[in-house]
Formats: structure tokens, sequence, C-alpha cells
């Protein structure tokens, strides 16, 4: 083998086996729960089958469900109605399944900070200033221009300058 080839088919056999440890990793971090009804849940549980549940109460605008780990390592969703969660949940202690009991937290509102108003509306501020400023420089400058082709100061008008007094009177 060529020994120029040789950095670049490692650096390719160290590439491929990070894709691969990444997929790996990736699909063993997901679980996905797959639907199922109550009636087949209480089955599992009378046969010993359920390792774990989770109970997620329900909520005013919907119903409960309640995820189940398997002991082959499937996991299982089931929903059921805000009555049914204490029989549910006395059913899977006396069946010996673990049982977690989900709460939901209220979430902290942070207060707004409004540091970047007052950032954007310094900004704007600024930005305003500078077209104003660039428009008056303008604008003087095409006074100054037309008073130039025409002849006059750019000062204004001309002023009538006084006369020299006479002897007649």
């Amino acid at each position: 083998m060529n020994n120029k080839r040789l950095p670049s088919l490692y650096s390719i056999g160290l590439c491929v086996a990070v894709a691969l440890a990444a997929l790996g990793t990736t699909a063993l971090a997901a679980v996905h729960f797959q639907k199922e009804t109550l009636k087949a849940y209480e089955h599992q549980l009378a046969r010993h089958e359920v390792h774990a549940d989770s109970f997620h109460p329900a909520s005013p605008t919907a119903s409960g469900h309640l995820h189940v780990s398997l002991n082959d390592g499937r996991h299982m969703t089931v929903g059921y109605a805000a009555s049914e969660q204490s029989r549910l949940l006395a059913q899977a202690q006396a069946k010996g399944a673990r049982v977690l009991v989900a709460s939901a937290k209220a979430k902290t509102v942070k207060p707004v900070k409004h540091k970047l108003r007052y950032y954007a509306g310094g900004a704007l501020i600024v930005v305003i200033l500078i077209v104003v400023g660039v428009l008056i420089v303008g604008r003087r400058r095409t006074i100054m221009e037309q008073a130039q082709q025409t002849g006059a100061s750019a000062e204004g008008p001309p002023v009538p300058q006084p006369s020299a007094p006479t002897d007649a009177e």
C-alpha cells in the first residue's frame, strides 16, 4: 500500500467511525411511545409485564395519559379519564410496578428587561439626527451653488449701500 494514501484512509475511517457512533447514540436516546388501549394495559398489568408507570394527570383541557414501560423494553402510552386515575394508581401499586405521578410545574416568567429597547431607541435617535444633519448640509450646498451661479453672495439678498451726502441739501 502506498504511504501517501495511509493518512487519508485513516481520516476516512475515523470519520465513518464517528458518524456511526453519533447515529448509535441518537438511536438509543430516543424513546418512542406506542399507543395502547386501557384494556390491554390492565391485561399486561395482571400478567406482571409492567416494569414502571408514569402518570400524567388530566388538565382542565385534556384527559390524562399514562406512560408504561414494559419488561421487554417496549414503551406504551395509555389515555385515561381523570376519574380513573386513583383506581389505576392503586392497581399498579398492588401489582408491584414502580409508579411516578408527574406534576405540572408552573413556569416562572422572567421579568422583561427593556435594555434592548433602550438601545434600539437610542440608535433610532442617532440615525434621525444624522439624516437631519445630512439634509441641512445638502440644502446649504445647493443654496451656495445657486448663489455662485447667479453671482450674488450666499449670505442673502444684496443690501443697498448708503449713498454719499450731496451738497444740494
